[in-house]
């Protein structure tokens, strides 16, 4: 008897492009490598691959996307009794344990694209969506001209911090962590005379 249920398309074989992009790029960097050694590596057919990825900088984007959504609360996250400050402690910091497996390939990446001014300019639309996620997962607004001025003061402080984790071979990323939350104190002072100035202005 014929079943009803319409059947599905089958997956593809082989293994995830970004997770096999970030292993090559861990073990020989980022600027020599194609899309072709990554589906050769993956056991997919290049086909596949271009058409999800047209380019490596669109598979670096799927990449901090995955990121992105990793850092985001679970359901068994309740920070609504912290404040602001401790609620992007927690959400920055699940962002790098997201990424540390990926340490040696992060490395690869930004030191091979550092003088690629379409690489820089797709890692700062990039990291442009990460930081507004950052401030919504943490309950801040992130739009208008407030919104604007918290994502600028947090991309300073995300990137400052960035520099320490990479160096942070720690079991439990102390350094970052104190890094982290001096610059988000710092941050935390300055939002707060600034906005003591708008009011007495």
């Amino acid at each position: 008897m014929a079943s009803d249920t319409p059947a599905q398309p089958a997956e593809p074989a082989g293994r995830d492009a970004v997770d096999t992009a970030m292993d090559l790029a861990a073990a020989q960097g980022w600027a020599g490598l194609t899309l072709g050694d990554i589906a050769q590596a993956a056991g997919l057919p290049l086909s596949d691959v271009l058409r999800r990825y047209p380019t490596k900088l669109a598979l670096l984007d799927d990449f901090q996307r995955r990121m992105d959504q990793q850092m985001l609360p679970g359901p068994d996250d309740d920070a609504a009794g912290d404040s602001p400050r401790d609620r992007l402690f927690a959400v920055i910091m699940r962002r790098f344990d997201a990424m540390a497996p990926h340490r040696q390939a992060l490395t690869a990446i930004w030191r091979d694209t550092r003088r690629d001014p379409l690489a820089l300019c797709a890692g700062l639309k990039g990291l442009q969506r990460s930081l507004m996620w950052m401030l919504e997962a943490a309950g801040l607004d992130s739009g208008g001209l407030a919104g604007i001025a918290r994502r600028k003061g947090l991309g300073l402080v995300y990137l400052d911090v960035l520099k320490t984790w990479r160096d942070d071979d720690s079991v439990d990323m102390a350094r970052t962590m104190a890094v982290l939350d001096k610059r988000l104190k710092s941050a935390e002072a300055f939002a707060s005379r600034w906005q003591g100035r708008r009011r007495a202005a």
